[in-house]
């Protein structure tokens, strides 16, 4: 006897169903794990499935990861593509701010599924590899195709400055994920409108100018030995590692090879690899602690202490800044990586050190020299600022002579707004002070 003629259809929906559970449950166990410590036995089990079930519908876990790669760059093309429908810039940056807030208050609410975070992209291997690439940096040329208004001007200055401020803006949306959850979903959106009048508007209050701050970094801490210039080694290779390949993919082979130094060596310094991670954030940190109290014993407003407290840590990844050497900053979305002892502590100090941002806003609310924002979620701005470093090399051609700082490029659309001129709120621009 025949099957029913709607058996195949039931047979295909069926099929979808399990496909986007286990697509959500592989967002969620690979945002927590990373994608190389994440197991498809662990997807399985998570879905009520059998390893060897789940290789019914993806045969590698390279195969599940790049799935759940294209389905967020997927839903983040989609945004994209409506909001390109809007007449103008502020419209286009606001359909795209609040969609995504949108989206993210649908997931904690558990009314669509997960979607993968792009840290540790980097690490998946080819062949899987190549499609996502492709559609992640089509997704991205359509995101900077919203910040044009008219045709875009020639030479390779105008296209950095695009590529600056396009990377910027994406992320800053992808950052909000990770502040977002402090609030109840219901109040995702008003978040959302405060970001965006930031992302627009800037934080400048009129009259205050675009300058960049004659901040030294903290000193060093001295290598007094061969060991101390080792450890130092190890700290920002593996953090230049951790940001382009996550900490799954930033293995002890891969950073004792870079230096040119065996396995054996590496475990002389650091009892495990978290271990060398939780350093290397602790070195970031205290790198971003020491510029802000730097910033807070000089004299100004606080406009001025907020642009000295984070204008610096920016300039350590340009190539041309004269203290590019202290860098790169680790990443900050890399804490979702660590395993829980480690991670939650170095959220803590993460949290500490952005209220320190948002004092430095209202002080300059108090004093007239900031707008009236939202200082919780500028002080996230400007962190997600911070991240957004870890990546910006990948964005942004390295400066020619003569060419703007990177600080310039990628710091004053947020700071001053995606709508200021050239220059300040006020359209000036300012000496280093």
């Amino acid at each position: 006897m025949s099957a029913p003629a709607d058996a195949a259809p039931r047979t295909t929906l069926r099929f979808t169903e399990k496909r986007e559970a286990l697509l959500d449950g592989a967002a969620r166990l690979f945002n927590r794990r990373g994608i190389k410590a994440g197991t498809l036995a662990e997807v399985a089990a998570s879905v009520g499935l059998a390893t060897n079930s789940l290789t019914y519908y993806y045969r590698k876990k390279e195969d599940l990861v790049c799935a759940c790669l294209m389905r967020s760059i997927e839903s983040l093309r989609e945004l994209i593509d409506t909001a390109a429908a809007a007449p103008d810039l502020a419209g286009r940056v606001t359909a795209l701010v609040q969609g995504f807030v949108a989206g993210m208050a649908d997931i904690a609410l558990e009314r669509r599924p997960e979607l993968i975070f792009f840290g540790d992209m980097r690490a998946l291997p080819q062949p899987q590899a190549a499609p996502v690439f492709a559609a992640y940096v089509d997704m991205f040329r359509a995101l900077r195709a919203l910040l044009r208004d008219g045709p875009a001007p020639p030479g390779s200055e105008a296209r950095r400055a695009l590529n600056a401020r396009a990377h910027g803006l994406l992320a800053q949306v992808l950052w909000s994920r990770s502040w977002l959850s402090r609030y109840e979903p219901a109040d995702y959106p008003r978040a959302g409108r405060r970001m965006v009048d930031i992302l627009l508007h800037g934080l400048a209050a009129p009259g205050q100018a675009w300058a960049l701050p004659a901040v030294q970094l903290p000193a060093a801490p001295e290598a007094a030995n061969e060991a101390e210039q080792l450890r130092e080694a190890y700290l920002r290779t593996a953090t230049r590692l951790v940001n382009d390949h996550g900490v799954g993919g930033a293995s002890v082979e891969r950073i004792a090879a870079e230096l040119a130094l065996t396995k054996g060596s590496f475990y002389h310094h650091h009892d495990t690899k978290h271990a060398l991670i939780d350093d290397c954030f602790e070195r970031s940190l205290a790198l971003i602690r020491g510029v802000q109290l730097a910033a807070l014993a000089r004299p100004g407003n606080g406009w001025q202490q907020l642009l000295a407290a984070s204008v610096p840590l920016v300039g350590i990844h340009d190539p041309a800044d004269p203290q590019a050497g202290r860098g790169p900053l680790l990443r900050l979305s890399a804490w979702t990586e660590l395993p829980d002892d480690l991670r939650w502590p170095r959220r803590s100090a993460m949290n500490r050190l952005g209220e320190r941002y948002a004092a430095l806003v209202v002080d300059g609310v108090i004093d007239g020299s900031v707008r009236r924002v939202d200082p919780a979620v500028a002080a996230q701005l400007v962190c997600g600022l911070l991240n957004a470093m870890a990546e910006v090399g990948h964005w942004v051609a390295p400066p020619a002579a003569g060419d703007a700082p990177l600080a310039t490029l990628i710091a004053r659309p947020l700071l001053c707004g995606l709508l200021s001129g050239s220059g300040g709120r006020d359209g000036k621009d300012s000496a280093p002070g």
